[in-house]
């Protein structure tokens, strides 16, 4: 008897910090076409893909597509406020293949994602970024201005950064659509099995965070 009401007390305890843990960590997905999905049905567009292969893990999530196809940097800070709702935990910005392919001047983009990250921390949103490479037709001094903005600005403001979120994917015949642009859904699964370490830490890091 005794037992059984100390083991009862311990739960009583114990379980707010339980509840917390398993609390769904609450993520949006701030992007262009490579995570809304362009070309793929719904259920196969990276943040879907992304939610299927947490909740494998047991990792508790609520995942935001918040991709719009052909948005800039710049187009992601300008609808930052309505695209990241109130109580979301963490941003992923998928963000920069577009300015790269039109081969907006890399001062633009990196002053437009420096502005991302400083409003959500404003917020107390935890952000993750994840870089883009430039097209080697823009010439060596575009591709060298613009690759350094992501480790430079995760550098700053001290964020995780994915090096390139199509690493592994781009130039990949098979793992990409007609358009050598966007990826097919095996593409987006190849993309999932490689950022997801990088994930996993990031969502440590907020979890860790809340306790």
């Amino acid at each position: 008897m005794h037992i059984a009401v100390l083991m009862l007390g311990f739960m009583t305890i114990a379980h707010p910090a339980w509840a917390e843990a398993t609390k769904p960590v609450k993520l949006v997905v701030l992007g262009d076409s490579l995570s809304a999905g362009y070309g793929l049905a719904a259920q196969e567009a990276f943040p879907q893909k992304l939610q299927k292969a947490l909740h494998a893990k047991g990792i508790a999530i609520e995942m935001i597509n918040a991709g719009v196809s052909g948005d800039t940097v710049s187009g992601g800070r300008d609808r930052l406020d309505w695209s990241v709702p109130e109580g979301t935990d963490g941003v992923i910005v998928e963000l920069g293949a577009n300015d790269a392919l039109r081969g907006i001047d890399p001062g633009v983009t990196r002053a437009a994602l420096a502005d991302i990250v400083q409003r959500l921390r404003a917020r107390k949103i935890a952000v993750m970024l994840c870089g883009m490479l430039a097209p080697p037709n823009n010439g060596a001094d575009y591709a060298a201005r613009f690759n350094s903005i992501y480790p430079d600005v995760a550098k700053q403001f001290d964020v995780p950064l994915y090096p390139f979120f199509l690493e592994g994917v781009v130039a990949d015949a098979k793992l990409n659509q007609g358009d050598g642009i966007h990826p097919t859904a095996a593409g987006v699964d190849v993309i999932v099995g490689k950022i997801m370490p990088t994930v996993e830490a990031f969502i440590g890091t907020i979890a860790e965070q809340r306790r």
